[in-house]
């Protein structure tokens, strides 16, 4: 609720109110909530215009807020209620600043000047000024009352073992310093920001029910789930939740590396929190959809709104410099230790994935959404071994020589454009890299300049028990009552990245029945891992359909 509202209404339309009419249309009163976006944001009071009290008790906020929304084409959200004033029920409409321009359903783009709408290029004193933290927003009718105290003990909570005087603040000097909490007028009132980390669940769903976060669990197919829940509670607590809901699906296998033993898990816990962290802090939260999970056996897909941050793409988000869609949020992660300041939260997702013998982490962007997918095909037990002795013998391991090497045991050799692409980098700048793990006899390569190919060394083929690159013959396939000569195709270990092999897979995916990961396991000689990549890049490019309601159901058809 508005104090003073009353008071308000006297004063009458300034840069941040308008008074309107309970007659006023749909298309009317969103071209003004539009206009006021456009300019700082503020409040629309319907029932209270011209000094003439009206009663508003018949229009319900739903209908509100839904108008503005649709016809904003669905740019801008508003938080609608009913109070009362000199005995009459009004609705007040709060509506935030918008980040960028909006234009109305005409085509107009207008801003309220505190006495009319008037095209944007006409104010001479008062241009949009774009807010570029939408959860530092204060709602006007927030108040302490929205956070709930068991939120704040959890937050306190995640600070154990930390070296940090958060904990021995009182808990709105505690709130304070994270900058959940700002000071309006002399009133501390809670942010966005504070609502999302500590807010009760009446104040999570009256002022951003978008935070909501969705799980799904596919056991069999692609399409169908024999779970769902939908969770709106305080970032932490739905983590929390979250990672309940997946390790209860969760399972793993023991692997004994010298003196130690190992659990690599399908997902790894380190590395899916830290994809569902990411997901929450950077999403576009002015956007009404919500952050779905899917939870397959072969995958975890985590999809939230809005697109990667200007200038990242799927192609250089291992390099680019990291950019925070919602500073303040990220920051009260940070201290709270949840993520790291340093933006390395990908980082850590590659070297977890590839250190355990998987794939690394795949982005699929959208103009106004993300994927991050991540795949579990199997393990690679004999590279996991491999890396924990390398890890010991040389002091400098770094990322991107595991990087390398987990491309070249998967696909088998790689020249500087392939490596460069999977390091995310420009060809000059991994020459170095290449000559010193040559040096340290990781790799080995043949030809020159552009032309060279890269491949593991012996020592290293041999700790991970490759074979030598031998020559398989392809047993001939029957058409038409004609046999074609057999094929023979090199196929080193991992290796998928071969038209041959395409060429082979797509044959015997146009026979009737089709064919199915097991069966071309067994003609092209590669493991689980590599031929479900191949499979998985043959359906992206379009050349193949997947069918099949389970993992060992699955067939592809051309």
């Amino acid at each position: 609720m508005i104090d003073n509202l009353e008071k308000l209404i006297r004063e009458g339309a300034t840069p941040e109110r308008i008074l309107l009419t309970t007659q006023v249309g749909p298309d009317t009163l969103a071209r003004y909530a539009i206009g006021l976006a456009n300019a700082r944001g503020g409040i629309l009071i319907v029932g209270a215009a011209g000094g003439h009290m009206e009663d508003a008790s018949d229009i319900h906020p739903l209908q509100i807020t839904h108008a503005i929304f649709e016809l904003s084409s669905g740019k801008l959200s508003v938080n609608a209620h009913h109070q009362q004033a000199f005995g009459a029920s009004v609705m007040v409409v709060y509506v935030p600043q918008a980040p960028y321009l909006l234009a109305s359903r005409d085509g107009e783009v207008l801003a309220w000047d505190g006495l009319k709408l008037s095209p944007i290029e006409g104010l001479w004193d008062r241009s949009p000024q774009a807010q570029p933290d939408f959860t530092a927003t204060v709602p006007p009718m927030s108040s302490l009352s929205d956070i709930d105290p068991l939120e704040v003990g959890r937050l306190r909570r995640g600070l154990q073992g930390r070296a940090s005087g958060l904990g021995q603040l009182a808990d709105m000097d505690f709130l304070r310093e994270l900058n959940l909490l700002v000071d309006v007028d002399g009133t501390l009132k809670p942010n966005l920001a504070g609502i999302l980390m500590a807010g009760t669940p009446q104040a999570l769903k009256r002022l951003i029910p978008q935070a909501e976060v969705s799980y799904y669990h596919h056991p069999h197919g692609d399409v169908e789930f024999s779970f769902r829940e939908d969770l709106l509670q305080p970032l932490p607590a739905m983590v929390e939740r979250l990672r309940d809901l997946i390790q209860l699906r969760n399972s793993f296998s023991p692997l004994q590396v010298g003196l130690f033993r190992i659990e690599v898990w399908d997902f790894d816990e380190v590395v899916y929190r830290e994809a569902i962290l990411n997901a929450m802090m950077h999403r576009d939260y002015q956007l009404r959809d919500t952050v779905h999970i899917h939870h397959y056996p072969d995958r975890l897909e985590i999809s939230n709104p809005g697109g990667l941050p200007g200038g990242i793409t799927a192609e250089n988000i291992l390099r680019h410099q990291p950019k925070r869609r919602n500073p303040i949020l990220a920051e009260a992660l940070a201290k709270l230790g949840y993520v790291e300041r340093a933006g390395v939260g990908v980082d850590k997702m590659y070297q977890l994935l590839l250190r355990h013998g998987k794939e690394p982490p795949e982005f699929t962007t959208y103009k106004d959404a993300v994927t991050l997918s991540i795949h579990n095909p199997g393990f690679d037990a004999d590279f996991v071994k491999f890396v924990a002795r390398k890890q010991e013998e040389m002091q400098t391991f770094s990322l991107d020589m595991l990087i390398v090497l987990s491309y070249l045991n998967r696909m088998g050799e790689g020249n500087r454009t392939d490596l460069a692409a999977a390091l995310q980098l420009p060809e000059d700048r991994i020459v170095r890299l290449l000559h010193l793990m040559e040096e340290k006899e990781l790799i080995v390569r043949t030809g020159r300049g552009k032309a060279s190919l890269y491949e593991l060394a012996r020592a290293s083929r041999n700790l991970l028990h490759h074979k030598p690159l031998e020559t398989k013959p392809v047993q001939p396939t029957v058409t038409a009552n004609k046999a074609t000569e057999p094929v023979v195709v090199v196929v080193p270990r991992g290796y998928v990245n071969n038209p041959d092999l395409e060429h082979l897979v797509l044959q015997e995916a146009s026979k009737p029945e089709g064919t199915a990961n097991a069966e071309l396991r067994e003609m092209l000689g590669l493991d689980i891992q590599q031929t479900s990549r191949l499979l998985r890049h043959l359906v992206k490019k379009g050349r193949l359909r997947k069918m099949g309601t389970s993992p060992r159901k699955t067939r592809y058809h051309a």
